[in-house]
């Protein structure tokens, strides 16, 4: 299947989990709120672009944005999380691994350690800037620190879920 075609079927299709299941999860605790949106960002393959990779997290979250009624939150959190995933990915990958344009981030492409900080890290800065940004207008300072770490572990646990439900282990190192 065309990348193109591949990666705007996630595109959409992440965005719909988001506004439709799981933003509509009665809170699990007051701290954790599940998001798999930004996935999508995190699958997108090796050879784009800073530039047009942070355009298209923009417009992912800014489209969150518009269903969710927070008026440039997700779209901040997710430019900057895009925007920083190259910078990421060239600490963890050689760097003829990192600029083959086809493969895409995963267990199979980069194995289980760097994997796993790649989306630990992404997660945490994606979250650390959307509880950030959410924490200015309203709440306290253990509200902020506990609603990071348990939405970034929520979120976290819901990536390796996906990540093993659709076995995306095809390419190897």
């Amino acid at each position: 299947m065309n990348n193109f075609i591949k990666n705007s079927i996630r595109f959409a299709l992440f965005l719909i989990i988001q506004v439709v299941i799981l933003n509509e999860v009665p809170p699990i605790h007051q701290f954790i709120t599940p998001y798999l949106y930004f996935l999508c960002i995190l699958w997108l393959p090796f050879g784009i672009s800073r530039l047009s990779i942070t355009l298209l997290g923009f417009i992912l979250g800014f489209a969150l944005d518009l269903f969710s009624n927070t008026p440039g939150l997700h779209a901040a959190a997710c430019g900057l999380m895009a925007y920083i995933r190259p910078s990421i990915l060239n600490l963890l990958l050689a760097q003829e691994a990192s600029e083959e344009v086809n493969k895409e981030p995963s267990i199979g492409t980069m194995g289980w350690g760097p994997y796993a900080f790649y989306i630990f890290t992404l997660t945490f800065i994606h979250h650390f800037y959307l509880v950030l940004l959410e924490w200015l207008q309203f709440g306290s300072f253990t509200y902020f620190l506990g609603k990071v770490l348990l939405t970034s572990i929520m979120s976290i646990l819901l990536i390796f879920l996906v990540e093993l439900i659709m076995n995306r282990r095809k390419l190897k190192r």
